[in-house]
Order: C-alpha cells, then sequence, then structure tokens
C-alpha cells in the first residue's frame, strides 16, 4: 500500500540518466540546486528534460552543466528559454573545491545522473566518474547475466 504523502511524491525522479551508470564509474555525488528560469522549471514539471549526453565543468571556480535539453514549455506565451543552454549549478564553496580537486585528476568527470525535485526545487545529483573502458563494459554485462542466471536457477528449484 502506497502511504506516501503528495510531498514525498513529489520528490520523485523526474529525469534519470541511465547512460550514466554504463559508461561510467561513479565514485562520488553530489546533490546541486540549478539556477533555472521559470519556463523551465514549468517544463521538467511536465518531465520534458533530457539528461542523456549532459555534463559538468568547473570554469572560473564555478559549475556549470552542458548539454541538459529541456524542452519548451507548452504553454509558454511569448517567453522562451535556449533549450540546451548552459545552467549554472548551486553548491558550496567547500565542495566547489573539493570537486576542483578531482576533477584535476586524468580521466575524472563531472556527470549529471537524475534530476529531481526536493520541497519544491529542482535538484541534481552529479556524480564525480572515471571513464569505463569497454572490458569494463562488457564484464559488467556478464555480472549482471550470471546474476540473473543464479536467481532463476534459485527460483526454479522451490
Amino acid at each position: 500500500m502506497n502511504n506516501k504523502t503528495e510531498r514525498e511524491l513529489a520528490q520523485s525522479n523526474i529525469a534519470e540518466n541511465r547512460k550514466a551508470f554504463h559508461d561510467y564509474h561513479l565514485l562520488e555525488t553530489f546533490e546541486a540546486g540549478i539556477a533555472l528560469l521559470g519556463t523551465e522549471v514549468k517544463a521538467i514539471r511536465e518531465s520534458r528534460v533530457n539528461l542523456r549526453d549532459s555534463f559538468a565543468r568547473l570554469e572560473n571556480g564555478e559549475v556549470f552543466l552542458f548539454n541538459v535539453n529541456i524542452s519548451p514549455y507548452s504553454h509558454r506565451g511569448y517567453a522562451e528559454h535556449e533549450p540546451l543552454r548552459r545552467r549554472k549549478l548551486l553548491l558550496h564553496r567547500h565542495e566547489i573545491r573539493k570537486l576542483i580537486g578531482k576533477t584535476v585528476e586524468k580521466g575524472m568527470t563531472l556527470v549529471p545522473t537524475r534530476l529531481y525535485f526536493k520541497n519544491g526545487r529542482v535538484k541534481v545529483a552529479i556524480s564525480l566518474a572515471k571513464g569505463k573502458k569497454e572490458y569494463d563494459k562488457r564484464e559488467t554485462v556478464k555480472r549482471r547475466e550470471a546474476d540473473r542466471e543464479t536467481r532463476a536457477a534459485i527460483k526454479s528449484r522451490r
């Protein structure tokens, strides 16, 4: 039985970047706010957002989100936003310093993994990630299939 309040239901995922889980080893996750326009927030409430191929980058001590596609709001009128514009992420200064230290390392990048509402505000979970090699991806698929087969074998014995 679902005993969640309206506010808890509103905190569910808006968008998820499943491709990031496949292409990267996710090491550490941070929660960040995003500086958005009003029409962008309304479009996000309509689930008109896509995180595929998006990434975050540090520029001049600030963190920006690139390639997040927020489609135009359906009832926009004259107010319109650019769907692929870069958006500033709102993080604490100590978190940004930590990210600067970590992203200097070779092969480290910032990837948004999910977009969600928290207390009526849009939040994004960005993860510190290291790119997977092709053999890592194959190994992950093999492990997943093996787990699935063992679960099926256990279930058939019952």
